[in-house]
This record gives structure tokens, C-alpha cells and sequence, in this order.
């Protein structure tokens, strides 16, 4: 994982004051897997269809400071070209997308499956005018993550908390290649999921699914992706697009963004050692 924006000291927003709470309630994820479509990789594949519009949030890397920084600065500096699918790997010239160190960035390379809380605060606020039902929503933790398992820190999570081990082993949100712990809450508690590391040490991650009751929206950072998807109405992928917080790009909802996507950053050929 990034270094960039992974952890924090409890603040203002203290996430022991939880309104967070596990849901049994797994009707309310029956609508997405019926919703879920398209080739692999497809936008659709990993965020709802029908929605009128889409958008992509790309992950913020970080540079040799761990300074955060955007894709754009990345491709200045590698000397690419940014466009709604780029592909990590292509923009730091890597060939391999498994192994995403390239030759051309010196930073950090941007988290996966995870939206840093510095953009998914300001997204929840964009968020929230756009759904009748802020106060309902559904969040997915993937299974896999230690607080989806209950995990525990040093010390031990709060007695308070709803990522207790006895909560986090109920009932799973079954969806194509994935399970998720299901939560839900007011749209802030988006905030409230992570680990805890010490009592006073809170290490968040975002959701990797959350949508609100009305099914206004609905967006979706999957495991494997270092960017988030999201659909909702024109207004709100038009606010999010022309929001300077977020590294966002306008995709379709057959748009592919898969690891061989980026068809206009080609990788530079390795050079071959001379064999005497």
C-alpha cells in the first residue's frame, strides 16, 4: 500500500464515535450483481449500469517526498500521456502490470482498492446532495482486508467499535470474484472503516462499494483497481469532474480498463545487455 494518505491521528473526526454498524440486511445489495455487465474490465463490470453518466477517480501517487500528486504531474514527468484510460503501468513505463515499479517515476506508486480519506471526505460532501437517503447507506469491505476480518490492533479495537471480530463474521455480500463484509450507516461513517493501531492511532480505508438506499449513486473501488468508479446523474459526475480535489476523467460504461487498456502510452523497450 501507498504511503501517501493511508494513516492519521484521531482528529476531529474521531471514528470511535462510530454510527457504523454491520447490516444482516444483504437484500440490500441484491440489486448490483443483476446491474453488473459488460466485457472484462468494463467500467460496468465493477460499478452498476443504467446510471446516465460515469466517472474515474484516479488515485493519487506520491512523489520522492511523499508529496501526493496527481497523474497528470506523473506524466509530465515520465513524459506520457494522460487520458480518461491510461494505465498506471503504461504512465511510469512498466511493462509488467503486476510489477508497477517502472523505470520512469521515482515515487510511490498509487494505492489499490483504497481512496485516500483527503479525497473521500470531499466526495462524500459532493456526494450527499445528490441522494434523498444521505442518512441510509450501504457500505462492502472486502472480505480479505484485516478489518473485514475483525483483526485486531495493539490495542486492541475499541469494545465500542462495529469491526469487533464477533460483528465482522456474520453474513457476506456475495458478488461475481468477490465477498464483502456489509455495513451501513449515515454516508460520513464512509470514513469510520480501518484499523485501529494504537488507542489514539486510527488507520482508515475507504469502502470498496457504498451507494445510498434510493440507489442515487453508487461508487465502487475495487481491490485490484488504483482508481475509483462511480455512477450517478449527469449533475453529479459533472461536479465531481469539475472538482480541482480529484483527479477525474469522464468514462463510458463500456469503456475497458483492464491492464492493456491504455492504447496510446507505449512502453520503451528494454535494452538488451551485449552478450560478448
Amino acid at each position: 500500500m501507498s504511503a501517501v494518505e493511508t494513516s492519521g491521528r484521531v482528529g476531529d473526526h474521531d471514528p470511535r464515535h462510530a454510527t457504523l454498524r454491520v447490516s444482516d440486511d444483504l437484500s440490500a445489495a441484491a440489486w448490483i450483481p443483476r446491474r453488473l455487465e459488460g466485457d472484462f474490465g468494463a467500467v460496468t463490470r465493477t460499478v452498476p449500469s443504467d446510471y446516465p453518466a460515469c466517472a474515474r477517480i484516479c488515485h493519487p501517487a506520491a512523489d520522492r517526498d511523499g508529496t501526493p500528486v496527481t497523474w497528470e504531474h506523473v506524466a509530465q514527468a515520465t513524459g506520457r500521456q494522460t487520458h480518461p484510460l491510461m494505465q498506471w503501468h503504461a504512465l511510469v513505463g512498466s511493462p509488467d502490470p503486476l510489477n508497477i515499479r517502472g523505470w520512469l517515476w521515482p515515487g510511490s506508486d498509487p494505492p489499490r482498492g483504497h481512496l485516500a480519506p483527503g479525497r473521500l471526505g470531499p466526495l462524500c460532501d459532493l456526494l450527499a446532495p445528490h441522494t434523498t437517503t444521505p442518512q441510509n447507506c450501504h457500505f462492502c469491505l472486502w472480505e480479505g482486508y484485516n478489518c473485514a476480518r475483525g483483526a485486531r490492533g495493539a490495542p486492541a479495537i475499541p469494545t465500542s467499535s462495529p469491526l469487533s471480530s464477533k460483528q465482522m463474521s456474520r453474513r457476506r455480500v456475495h458478488l461475481p470474484g468477490r465477498d464483502y463484509a456489509l455495513l451501513a450507516g449515515p454516508l460520513p461513517a464512509a470514513l469510520q472503516i480501518g484499523w485501529w493501531h494504537t488507542a489514539d492511532w486510527f488507520e482508515p480505508h475507504s469502502p470498496n462499494l457504498f451507494w445510498p438506499a434510493d440507489h442515487a449513486w453508487c461508487v465502487a473501488s475495487e481491490i485490484d483497481s488504483d482508481s475509483t468508479l462511480l455512477g450517478g446523474s449527469r449533475e453529479l459526475i459533472d461536479a465531481i469532474l469539475q472538482t480541482p480535489t480529484f483527479d477525474s476523467w469522464p468514462v463510458q460504461p463500456n469503456d475497458l480498463l483492464a491492464a492493456y487498456a491504455d492504447r496510446i502510452n507505449r512502453n520503451p523497450q528494454r535494452r538488451e545487455t551485449p552478450r560478448d
